[in-house]
């Protein structure tokens, strides 16, 4: 088998960001972003995607927690890429629904080499805790834009910002596992008719 393991490290004058992934692992996790909201947001995608996730960030923090989600997401979509190589044998394509009490998402993605989102999610309230609820759009938009894939993200309902992103997070793990599954049928191929992806 493959080795799907890659480890990454992002610096720039505004964070500092490492992130090591095994994307054949049991969610194995291990963080230390002064996040911890978002740090419980990636473990629910490190345990549904069955990903092991270590993710260490250094960020302008005291001014915002802007530059720190957006470039976890851009090294963490790096990480990805370099992981899953070349493609061949995988899915390519996945998708979940995933409910937390009252709220209901779906996110879809594509391992296309293309990178673009579709983000629709009517937050009920603008901060979980102290946590702004737009950065994640950020996040996903990092993440799509580094690791080149197509991610339609859609909260279909819920009343609770809590329950709405963690209903998000654990349909992208889901998704993700799907979409990087070995598909036996495919073998070596490559999943797309235009022999690159």
């Amino acid at each position: 088998m493959v080795d799907r393991t890659a480890t990454i490290d992002r610096d720039t004058l505004e964070t500092q960001i490492k992130v090591a992934i095994n994307l054949d692992g049991t969610g194995a996790v291990q963080f230390d972003t002064g996040l911890p909201f978002l740090e419980h947001m990636l473990d629910q995608v490190a345990r549904h995607g069955l990903i092991d996730l270590n993710v260490e960030a250094k960020g302008d923090l005291e001014i915002d927690a802007h530059h720190t989600v957006e470039d976890i997401g851009i090294t963490l979509g790096q990480a990805f890429k370099a992981a899953i190589a070349d493609k061949k044998g995988i899915r390519r394509y996945g998708h979940a629904y995933v409910p937390l009490d009252e709220a209901l998402s779906r996110v879809v993605i594509d391992f296309s080499g293309r990178p673009g989102l579709e983000f629709n999610v009517p937050f009920v309230r603008s901060q979980v805790g102290d946590f702004d609820v737009d950065l994640f759009f950020e996040f996903f938009q990092g993440f799509v834009n580094h690791a080149d894939v197509t991610l339609h993200i859609d909260n279909l309902k819920g009343h609770n910002a809590h329950h709405q992103v963690e209903t998000v997070f654990k349909a992208f793990g889901r998704a993700v596992r799907m979409a990087l599954e070995a598909d036996p049928r495919m073998a070596d191929i490559l999943p797309s008719t235009k022999g690159a992806l």
